[in-house]
C-alpha cells in the first residue's frame, strides 16, 4: 500500500471497519482501539492456477494485494489475475481480520461489466472464508443461475472504486463488488479467503476464468 492510498483512505477506514462485540477474548481486548492499516489482503498464501490462467502472473503479488482498481459499470478492470479453470487463490489478512458486524462484511471485487446491449457479462467464483486456514467455510455460489446473476457467488458486479476515483473500497453502497455476510456460514472471524474459480466460465487464451482484482474488509477488528 502505498502512502498516497493510505493517506486519502485513513479517515474512511477508521469510520467505516466497524469492530464486532461479543465474549470472545480477541474481540474484548479490541475494544476501543483505532484501526490500523489498511483493509485489504496482505499476502497470498497460494495460488494453484487453472487452464486458461495466465495474466497478471507477472505483476504478482500486487496486483491482488492493495485495493481495487475498477473502471465502472461499462468496461472491466485489467488490474487482475486470471485464476483459470477451477484455479484457486487463497488471501491472508495480517493486519485487520474480517468480523461479523451489521450486514456485508467482506467486499471481493472482480471485473464485471455491463455490456451495451445491458446484459450483464460476469466470470464467476466461489468465496470461502476461515480463521486459522484450515477450516474453511464456504459461501453456497449458483454459479448456473445466470438469468438471477448468479446468487451467492463472486464476480457478478461491477466494480465502481479505484484509486483514483475517491469511491471508498469499503463502502457496499458504492465500492462495487460483491459482498459477504460472515453470519451466513455461522463465522464470527476470518483471517484467510479462498476464491475459486467456478467453473462455468470462459477459458480461451490465457485470461480464462474468473479474474480477481482486490479483496477489503468491511468490518473488522485489529489484529495484534
Amino acid at each position: 500500500m502505498t502512502t498516497f492510498l493510505q493517506k486519502s483512505f485513513a479517515l474512511g477506514f477508521t469510520a467505516l471497519l466497524t469492530v464486532a462485540c461479543g465474549g470472545e477474548d480477541w474481540q474484548d481486548s479490541a475494544r476501543g482501539q483505532p484501526l490500523v492499516g489498511d483493509p485489504f489482503a496482505d499476502r497470498i498464501v497460494s495460488f494453484s492456477p487453472g487452464t486458461g490462467a495466465g495474466f497478471g502472473q507477472a505483476q504478482l503479488p500486487g496486483i491482488v494485494l492493495g485495493a481495487p482498481q475498477g473502471a465502472g459499470a461499462g468496461s472491466g478492470s485489467l488490474d487482475v489475475l486470471s485464476l483459470g479453470f477451477n484455479g484457486v487463490i487463497v488471501l491472508e489478512f495480517t493486519d485487520i481480520a474480517v468480523t461479523d458486524g451489521p450486514g456485508v462484511d467482506l467486499l471481493v471485487f472482480e471485473n464485471a461489466f455491463i455490456k451495451p446491449s445491458g446484459k450483464p457479462f460476469a466470470e464467476t467464483g466461489v468465496v470461502a472464508v476461515s480463521d486459522d486456514g484450515v477450516s474453511w467455510h464456504e459461501f453456497p455460489c449458483a454459479s448456473s443461475d445466470v438469468a438471477n446473476n448468479s446468487p451467492g457467488c463472486a464476480g457478478v458486479t461491477p466494480v465502481y472504486s479505484s484509486s483514483a476515483n475517491g469511491i471508498s473500497p469499503t463502502d457496499p453502497a458504492v465500492a462495487g463488488g460483491d459482498g459477504f455476510d460472515l453470519a451466513d456460514v455461522g463465522l464470527t472471524r476470518a483471517r484467510f479467503v479462498r476464491i475459486r474459480d467456478s467453473g462455468a466460465n470462459g477459458y480461451a487464451g490465457t485470461s480464462g476464468g474468473f479474474d480477481l482484482d482486490a479483496v477489503a474488509v468491511v468490518n473488522g477488528v485489529q489484529l495484534p
